[in-house]
């Protein structure tokens, strides 16, 4: 790590900085020097498998706070596959992660920066999942952790919240207005506030799916990556990953298509991509059952955009039944239970079959952030189906 740039205006500031954004208000990334990168591909079949087996990617100087995040699964679903004409469909499985969520990779890196460069306590806005990210990781490490989350977020993150410790005060409105909320407050208390892009080091932890797929799929990336898009730091962090291994000479110049799927009641992105604009505009209204991608606007989507666009990539919809219908269809064909906004891009893949983006022998990676088991609320039974026990041959 030598530097932290700002992603817009290049402004630069010191890697050892306890910093938010840039005087621009733009987000920060950290940048390395790949030429002082002591790493080969053979050193990593001796290290653990998770996501700090590419330490030297990484910015973390002293031991990482870590409840064992990272190197989670990539699964073919075959039988899915096989119904939707895709002939090498995978997902890679982050609900294995600990939290049950991809957000424990942001949160593990976030936390361990936060506490090198002397946070005391840590503030975010949250749509659920990572508040229990961060709350748990900063529990590990000893930190406190303040929690703004909209009213309506899911009974289970409000709960994992407490449970870890974190102040949690509850917002009407939505994550945008939670995140006003958190960052007044911030300022006026002297916390360091980590909602999404607001500090460096969380798409460092996101990033480590990227440097997962391509060892994962043989440094060989696959053609089509679909991931749910809200705040999209894992899409912009995996984009990040493959430019970093470029310079490496691990990966050659061929990037997968990435894909930034949204729900119809929330999709800036989408819009934003079809309109041709850098930037997307502040979506009113946003409804979805697939929380985690209820962002009406996102401080990194100028950076989606040009993920998508610089990989010949797309931005599509799908409806709140379809995201349920996908998940269903999971569950029963691959014994997969995924979390809504899983399924929602698992849908898209669907969909983006039927109309010719996906090529029948192409491998098409779905990334599911979470576990289904998080949304109890989600997983609908009908008494009917449910017998006694006198019915029993």
């Amino acid at each position: 790590m030598i530097v932290l740039k700002c992603a817009y205006c290049k402004g630069e500031y010191p890697a050892d900085s306890l910093i938010n954004l840039c005087e621009c208000g733009r987000p920060l990334l950290v940048r390395y020097d790949p030429d002082r990168v002591k790493l080969r591909k053979e050193d990593l079949a001796s290290r653990g498998r998770d996501m700090w087996r590419y330490r030297e990617l990484l910015p973390a100087r002293r031991d990482p706070v870590t409840l064992g995040e990272g190197f989670t699964p990539i699964v073919p679903l075959r039988r899915l596959g096989s119904m939707w004409d895709i002939e090498n469909l995978f997902m890679k499985d982050e609900g294995l992660n600990p939290t049950g969520t991809f957000k424990a990779r942001g949160a593990a890196m976030g936390i361990t920066m936060a506490r090198d460069l002397g946070a005391r306590t840590v503030a975010l806005a949250t749509a659920g999942n990572a508040g229990g990210a961060w709350a748990a990781y900063g529990a590990r490490a000893g930190l406190r952790v303040v929690v703004a989350m909209p009213a309506d977020a899911p009974e289970m993150a409000k709960r994992e919240c407490v449970a870890y410790g974190a102040r949690v005060f509850l917002v009407s409105g939505l994550i945008s207005n939670a995140g006003k909320v958190v960052s007044q407050a911030a300022r006026e208390r002297g916390w360091f506030e980590v909602s999404t892009l607001k500090e460096p080091y969380r798409i460092e932890g996101k990033k480590t799916m990227g440097l997962e797929i391509a060892e994962q799929f043989h440094w060989d990336l696959p053609e089509v990556i679909l991931y749910p898009t809200g705040g999209g730091v894992g899409l912009i962090g995996m984009w990040k990953a493959f430019d970093e291994l470029e310079a490496l000479n691990w990966i050659g110049k061929r990037r997968p298509r990435f894909v930034a799927v949204q729900a119809e009641g929330c999709a800036p992105i989408v819009q934003a991509f079809a309109d041709g604009k850098e930037e997307s505009n502040f979506w009113e209204g946003a409804s979805t059952i697939a929380g985690g991608i209820r962002v009406p606007k996102s401080l990194g989507d100028f950076l989606v955009l040009r993920a998508l666009r610089e990989t010949g990539g797309t931005a599509v919809t799908v409806s709140d039944p379809e995201i349920l219908s996908a998940l269903q269809e999971a569950a029963r064909a691959e014994g997969a239970l995924l979390c809504p906004e899983g399924a929602a891009a698992l849908a898209a893949a669907r969909k983006l079959r039927e109309a010719g983006f996906i090529a029948p022998h192409e491998r098409v990676l779905v990334v599911n952030t979470g576990s289904g088991l998080k949304y109890p609320e989600l997983l609908r039974v009908d008494p009917s189906v449910l017998e006694g026990e006198r019915r029993i041959p």
